[in-house]
């Protein structure tokens, strides 16, 4: 069961939507591609050239390590997983998915109950989204032979295997049928969503569900669960009913997430990811620097919003995040500020078109933010598949 939200717990899921609107400012101007944002911004807002320049900062740093990861899992011919901590309304697999034309990898994205619910809901009402979610499940040409079907005994939440009989095939219920288990849901699939019914049909073939009640999300290759990750239980059975081999190789990202949490809270979740996943990179954006003047300032303003940086006090700076995955069983860990990452990780064609985008002088004050947040990775690579995923 999921903790009754705490505290700051409903302002912290609405830095979610402004999360969203400052996204779909960037996609709207030009800075990245997100064809799809749209479904999940109530209203848009022209967001100024820094906030869409901190924002281009840090989707391009993290899809590039991501893009490394999914390399390096080709290499390897092993079928790539990547676990959304506090995912909200991300939407890169679905980006990714589209572009590529085929699921680039398996994808299990993790919120409150109240995020994942606003989540189905919308997926369940998209076609665009719907359609997604019933391709077959594919990898890379290098390993076209995979077959990633689970087995029997690992049915995709528990409604059967990628490509089973229809007996067990569950198409998009959107009342609580998931909860009393499969055969309540087949009692309910009469009155599942009625609109875009070839996309339907697919998912009944497919083994794809949308309980929008329980704000759940099942599917061969994307799913979406309810977890509050203070509760360790919970995410670990959200791994385990996703159908996941854990040894596989595996992308964890936590995009300023941890640092809303206690620390003995985050460094639980840490510890959990590195004992699971032998094989992984975990990264983390966070913010860090909060004894300067500007890291004081940045610090009262989160409060102020009802959302205190918990965490912050125990990974000030880039050799406290570094301490923290090793800590927390890491093999191997590495920080930088995206001040740094900009000037030296990003694409650098990719950067002078941006630049281009829009009129741009305050360039004190931008790199004054950028130092103030780092992307920090944790990597376990027992089967030597993931050496090279990183800043160098």
């Amino acid at each position: 069961m999921l903790r009754s939200l705490e505290g700051s717990d409903a302002s912290v899921q609405g830095t979610n939507d402004d999360a969203q609107i400052s996204k779909m400012s960037c996609a709207k101007t030009g800075y990245f591609k997100d064809e799809f944002i749209h479904y999940f911004v109530r209203r848009s807002s022209r967001r100024s050239p820094l906030i869409n320049r901190g924002y281009y900062s840090r989707h391009a740093a993290l899809r590039q390590l991501l893009e490394r990861f999914l390399g390096a899992a080709a290499a390897s011919g092993e079928q790539p997983q990547v676990l959304v901590l506090g995912a909200g309304f991300d939407t890169t697999w679905f980006q990714l998915c589209r572009d590529k034309g085929r699921a680039p990898y398996r994808c299990l994205e993790v919120d409150f109950r109240e995020v994942t619910r606003r989540k189905a809901a919308i997926i369940a009402k998209e076609s665009a989204l719907k359609s997604l979610l019933v391709q077959l499940p594919s990898l890379s040409a290098e390993v076209a032979d995979f077959n990633p079907a689970p087995e029997a005994s690992e049915s995709t939440c528990n409604v059967g295997p990628s490509g089973g009989s229809s007996d067990s095939s569950i198409a998009f219920t959107t009342g609580a049928a998931m909860a009393s288990g499969p055969a309540t849901a087949v009692a309910t699939h009469a009155t599942a969503v009625e609109s875009s019914a070839g996309v339907d049909a697919a998912a009944a073939a497919n083994d794809v569900v949308v309980d929008v009640t329980g704000g759940t999300v099942c599917s061969p290759q994307y799913c979406l669960q309810a977890v509050d990750l203070r509760n360790l239980d919970a995410l670990e059975s959200a791994v385990r009913e996703a159908g996941w081999d854990v040894r596989l190789p595996t992308y964890i990202l936590s995009e300023c997430v941890l640092v809303y949490m206690e620390p003995s809270d985050s460094a639980a979740v840490m510890r959990w990811a590195a004992q699971t996943f032998p094989n992984a990179v975990m990264a983390i954006y966070e913010q860090i620097r909060p004894d300067d003047a500007f890291g004081r300032q940045m610090v009262s303003n989160l409060e102020m919003r009802g959302c205190p940086l918990k965490g912050l006090p125990a990974t000030p700076t880039l050799a406290a995040h570094c301490a923290r995955l090793t800590d927390g069983g890491w093999n191997w860990a590495e920080a930088r500020d995206m001040d740094h990452l900009y000037r030296t990780f990003l694409n650098a064609k990719d950067k002078a078109r941006v630049e281009r985008l829009e009129l741009f002088d305050e360039l004190e004050e931008w790199h004054m933010i950028q130092e103030h947040y780092c992307i920090a990775l944790g990597r376990n690579d027992e089967a030597g598949w993931l050496s090279k995923v990183g800043f160098d």
